[in-house]
């Protein structure tokens, strides 16, 4: 019996329905201490030290390197331009004169930070971002649905403590970044069942916040899920209008003016740019790369959700199918929007979570058809993920512009993840399709399939 299987054995499922009332809210709240109680006491044991040592290993690294927390510095002068009445857009601050980039109403949630000493601060967001770190694995093994509920707890305490290594995870922290919040979001509501009428609010709230999560709403819509799409747009309107009420002057400048400005962001030619227009500036040697860049942008953008509509669609016949689909969303907005700092794809927490679910079915296959490719691809992206390529090439200033073909790899190493992670997903759905007798392109009425169509692809695991 498989993970997977074993994941959807009704006696496996959890504690069951909650009864009505108060005592529900009651279990929910300590559904997370029963769920530690419950996991196998010695795997957990053994998990808990291994985190403990990396964690203990990190803060160590993390005191000798420094930590600016400079993005943290400057939410909290956007908290208190806000509180003060000053101009928004306007202020400069740290010795790189960084200044505000989110719509007005990400500066309106900034202002409790202003109440706290960015001494405080540091410590406060970095506990709180590895909170939110395990709440992005709780969230991503119920994306894919792996591994089996009663091992998830110490799944979740290896995400937490090694989960630190992961080079954007690690730029995240350093910065005191937001980018595991709008991930917890977008995964909250990717995670709700479609039928739930609140589906969609979470990534509004996150396309509010900064505008990139805005690309789950078009996910959801050409994936059929139009009302959860429409209560996305509804809701990211809202955050809108808030911050016009609040903030008119600022939300006028920023919507006419400052949204359009890339100097703003940065240079687009930087390593730390790790979008396919980072990457075609540093191959074109050229500040701009301008339309050409613009155009491989746009091409990438059809085919990724193209690819990732047809996992979704392939759900009969593929396993992870919701996995497959949003992970290929998140990487085409990495890819194709105009700056994607490498902090920004912490999004390589799911996706590891997904290859080593794919790794886990693998392995668990009779050893006549046993093959290793997924744990060779799984461990190959942990060491994409972990390696810091982009930071051990040549990259102050201008030579940036100035690589050789063989740098080009290191420096863009997440461009060229993304872009083979799209291959493998098209490739994965071209092979289950076809081992399932099915054409490449017919979609399915429903989403539900008799059992024996669904069991189908099981009879044939070497094409897998």
């Amino acid at each position: 019996m498989t993970a997977v299987q074993q994941d959807q054995r009704p006696a496996a499922a959890g504690p069951g329905p909650l009864p009505a009332g108060s005592s529900s809210w009651r279990l929910r709240v300590t559904a997370p201490v029963r769920a530690v109680r419950e996991a196998p006491r010695r795997q957990m044991r053994r998990a808990g030290i291994a985190a403990a040592v990396s964690l203990l290993l990190y803060a160590v690294v993390r005191h000798f390197i420094g930590t600016s927390m400079v993005d943290m510095i400057v939410y909290r002068a956007e908290g208190a331009a806000v509180a003060n009445g000053h101009d928004l857009y306007a202020l400069r601050v740290t010795e790189w004169k960084l200044p505000a980039t989110y719509p007005p109403f990400a500066a309106m949630l900034f202002v409790p930070t202003t109440w706290f000493t960015v001494s405080f601060l540091r410590v406060a967001i970095t506990l709180g971002n590895l909170a939110l770190l395990s709440l992005v694995a709780v969230l991503a093994f119920k994306l894919v649905g792996w591994p089996r509920r009663e091992v998830r707890p110490v799944g979740v305490v290896l995400v937490a403590g090694l989960g630190v290594w992961l080079e954007p995870v690690f730029t995240t922290l350093r910065y005191g970044q937001i980018n595991l919040i709008l991930l917890c979001l977008v995964l909250w509501d990717l995670t709700r069942a479609d039928g739930h009428r609140w589906k969609g609010v979470g990534i509004g709230i996150a396309a509010g916040m900064k505008l990139t999560p805005g690309f789950f709403a078009v996910y959801l819509l050409i994936t059929g899920r139009v009302r959860a799409a429409f209560v996305a747009g509804l809701t990211f309107l809202a955050t809108f209008a808030l911050g016009g009420a609040v903030l008119p002057s600022a939300t006028y400048g920023f919507w006419t003016k400052y949204l359009y400005d890339s100097s703003r962001v940065g240079k687009t030619f930087i390593v730390d740019n790790q979008s396919l227009r980072g990457v075609a500036a540093r191959f074109l040697r050229l500040e701009d790369p301008g339309l050409t860049a613009s155009a491989l942008a746009a091409m990438v953008a059809v085919a990724g959700l193209a690819i990732a509509a047809w996992a979704y669609r392939s759900a009969p016949w593929i396993p992870h199918a919701e996995a497959w689909g949003v992970c290929c969303a998140a990487v085409t907005a990495l890819l194709i929007s105009p700056i994607s700092w490498t902090h920004h794809w912490v999004w390589c927490v799911p996706i590891l979570v997904l290859l080593a679910a794919e790794a886990a079915r693998e392995r668990s296959r009779p050893p006549a058809v046993r093959r290793s490719r997924w744990r060779v691809v799984f461990w190959l992206s942990v060491l994409a993920f972990c390696s810091f390529s982009m930071w051990l090439v040549p990259h102050k200033g201008l030579t940036n512009l100035q690589m050789n073909v063989l740098v080009q790899l290191p420096a863009g190493m997440y461009s060229w993840f993304g872009l083979c992670f799209l291959a493998l997903a098209a490739l994965r759905i071209r092979a289950r399709r076809r081992a399932a007798g099915e054409p490449l392109l017919r979609l399915p009425r429903q989403r539900t399939v008799p059992a024996a169509a669904a069991e189908e692809p099981q009879r044939t695991p070497a094409a897998r």
